[in-house]
């Protein structure tokens, strides 16, 4: 007889938590078998230990498909390509490759490049939207918080760090929108992610015809020129498609994410109020608590081996349920309720290992300069709908509000 394999767990009964299947499967079945929406049968992975092991073994390989998305007519379970209309950057390459790429960039996003680099602009910005905010509910009305600070902080900022006009920002806006969207057609999904690409691979060739230009982009062709580094025209565009959409999508769902949390939990809200200096512990708690890869992230096996216990044979597709390994309750004490005097030593919101996330400094420091003064300059800042309300999003591939609309 057959045995019908549980599907993973997609539906959210409450806005803030991940699917309460989680639950039971992290205590009973933390490695379980399951079909994922793309119809492939691999192995989901809810504990913390064992998450943090699947993204740091060598012998798990970066190169995987995709598992988030319907299957369509004509896939191939058994190939290991995306099938998706987007090349695929160095996140899916093992070492020494990878290492080789990430070095070329890391220094880049380190906390002191950061720092000195682009904290006066984000400053600058974080003032100038929030005196729009002002402005724009001045008369009552209320102002939808997404459209007005969670979207074009990390559009200016990713924009400032890349060397893109941000001009063209709704454009790669909604091409990332379309390509991230797993509800959507994959032609429609490929729709978007030719967009981007044609869009950088435009960029690329205007930067190099301009010796004066300025940027990321511009910097890495300088300096391919100059030490005859491996970084070709198609890898520069792989490099913008990836830090486009992926520098701007993700920062996005986190501000919003994280502003509905403080508006929907007082005490948290005044701690963080109060006592500014929390701001660090504070954010990397949202990271854990939110943990916006709603889907998770999947490698292959290269070998046999054993996670949790469980026998993993050699190209077989594990997932990590990250939102369940950050609500673990064997790594954080009441994982459920965001707790910012938590001492967090780590977390699986960046992934973890070799392959964690490079913009997670940028990211940081965008939360800690947004979160802090928004609810500083607006101390009645509340919803303006109720809360089952709020528009959010459910089918990207990160977790976010589409529309959240506030008064004061």
């Amino acid at each position: 007889m057959t045995v019908e394999l549980p599907a993973m767990p997609m539906e959210r009964t409450r806005l803030l938590d991940p699917p309460l299947e989680y639950d039971q499967l992290r205590e009973e079945q933390p490695v379980v078998r399951v079909r994922f929406p793309s119809g492939r049968v691999g192995w989901l992975v809810t504990r913390f230990d064992e998450g943090s092991q699947v993204f740091s073994d060598p012998r798990m390989s970066a190169r995987r498909p995709r598992h988030d998305v319907p299957p369509e007519e004509g896939d191939d379970h058994d190939s290991d390509e995306s099938g998706e209309g987007i090349d695929p950057t160095f996140v899916f390459m093992d070492e020494p490759d990878h290492g080789a790429y990430r070095r070329l960039l890391a220094g880049r996003f380190t906390p002191k490049s950061i720092q000195a680099k682009l904290q006066p602009y984000i400053d600058r910005i974080v003032t100038e939207h929030l005196d729009a905010i002002e402005k724009a509910g001045a008369a009552g009305e209320p102002v939808d918080l997404i459209e007005h600070l969670a979207l074009p902080i990390p559009c200016l900022v990713i924009c400032e760090l890349l060397g893109v006009p941000y001009a063209d920002r709704d454009k790669f806006h909604h091409a990332t929108e379309v390509m991230m969207d797993v509800s959507k057609p994959r032609a429609e999904r490929d729709s978007g992610a030719r967009w981007l690409q044609s869009y950088i691979t435009g960029l690329v060739a205007d930067k190099r015809a301009d010796p004066e230009s300025t940027g990321l982009l511009a910097d890495l062709i300088r300096t391919s020129e100059q030490d005859g580094s491996i970084l070709t025209d198609k890898d520069l565009i792989s490099i913008g498609v990836l830090l486009l959409f992926a520098g701007h999508d993700t920062t996005m769902a986190m501000i919003g994410l994280s502003s509905l949390t403080l508006l929907t939990h007082p005490e948290q809200r005044q701690n963080l109020v109060e006592h500014p200096e929390k701001i660090g512990p504070a954010v990397e708690e949202l990271l854990r608590y939110l943990t916006i890869v709603q889907f998770g992230l999947g490698r292959t096996a290269k070998e046999d081996l054993e996670i949790g216990g469980q026998p993993i044979a050699k190209g077989d597709l594990v997932v990590v349920a990250m939102p369940a390994a950050n609500r673990d309750p064997r790594a954080f004490d009441d994982p459920d309720v965001p707790d910012f005097d938590r001492k967090i030593t780590r977390h699986l919101a960046f992934g973890y290992g070799v392959h964690q996330c490079l913009g997670q400094n940028v990211a940081r420091a965008e939360l800690k300069t947004i979160l802090p003064r928004l609810f500083q300059r607006f101390p009645g800042l509340k919803l303006a709908t109720p809360l089952e309300e709020v528009e959010m999003d459910t089918y990207g591939t990160n977790y976010g509000v589409r529309k959240m609309l506030v008064t004061w």
